[in-house]
């Protein structure tokens, strides 16, 4: 990240632009990804409206500000990568099943795991991606982003990126919020046995009695948008089972577009 000519403000500023850039790029990334392994073409975003997966915003991001003005070579890039990649894919894994109880990824079946959280094949592709960003990817990014601050001016510049991020900020609670009534709802009309199910029964029960918040919750975050917006949304049972959740909606499909059918 070039910070000469450019204030503390505006290196904050260009840190969100990175989020954002990169959340959206790593969005489109993960939907390519799933169209090409799993023949289908869904919902890969972290949030309920924006085009957004916030892991690869957060790398990106933490791997700027490690990198930045240092003249670093391949080989250390990518193991720099590969291990603080992992560490940021691990805590946020961690972090979202403690603050939503979702679990939204799970790599227990892959080789070399640490709790399903990280594992080895895609420490490698954190490792590889961290090169390729900073190697060739980020200087055009930096570039572009200084062209466009030559543009419209610093403030403007950041007027619009920190607008941008505020209402990711707020889709990412309201994603909160209603991942965590989903599954609440999902969990006690299918009697999932989960550690804690009476606290999550008198949250249902407390929910159920308020209408105006329950009729807010059916429209806004109904089944179908959060079946579609989430495919892959899985939970822990009280037995460590992995359970994903789209199964017991089989009249919804869990995707856009299908492509071919998986051998």
């Amino acid at each position: 990240m070039e910070q000469k000519n450019l204030n503390s403000s505006t290196i904050i500023s260009k840190l969100c632009a990175y989020f954002i850039i990169y959340s959206v790029v790593g969005c489109i990334v993960e939907t390519l990804y799933g169209a090409i392994t799993m023949g289908v073409v869904q919902s890969r975003r972290s949030f309920l409206y924006g085009p957004f997966l916030g892991i690869y915003g957060v790398a990106a991001v933490v791997i700027v500000l490690f990198t930045q003005n240092k003249n670093i070579s391949s080989f250390r890039l990518f193991l720099g990568g590969f291990i603080f990649g992992s560490i940021v894919e691990y805590v946020i894994s961690f972090a979202l099943e403690a603050v939503m109880g979702t679990k939204w990824w799970d790599y227990s079946n892959n080789f070399l795991n640490i709790n399903g959280r990280i594992c080895l094949l895609y420490s490698v592709f954190w490792g590889l991606l961290t090169a390729v960003l900073v190697k060739k990817v980020n200087p055009h990014i930096d570039n572009l982003l200084n062209k466009l601050i030559g543009k419209i001016g610093a403030n403007k510049f950041k007027i619009i990126t920190y607008l941008i991020t505020f209402l990711i900020f707020i889709d990412c609670i309201l994603t909160c919020y209603a991942q965590r009534q989903f599954i609440i709802r999902t969990v006690i009309s299918n009697n999932i046995n989960i550690e804690n199910k009476e606290e999550i029964l008198v949250k249902y029960e407390k929910t159920s009695q308020n209408k105006t918040l329950n009729n807010i919750i059916n429209t806004f975050w109904g089944d179908k948008k959060m079946i579609k917006t989430f495919p892959n949304i899985k939970i822990e049972d009280a037995n460590h089972n992995v359970v994903y959740l789209d199964k017991y909606f089989p009249e919804i499909k869990p995707y856009y577009i299908k492509l071919f059918d998986k051998k």
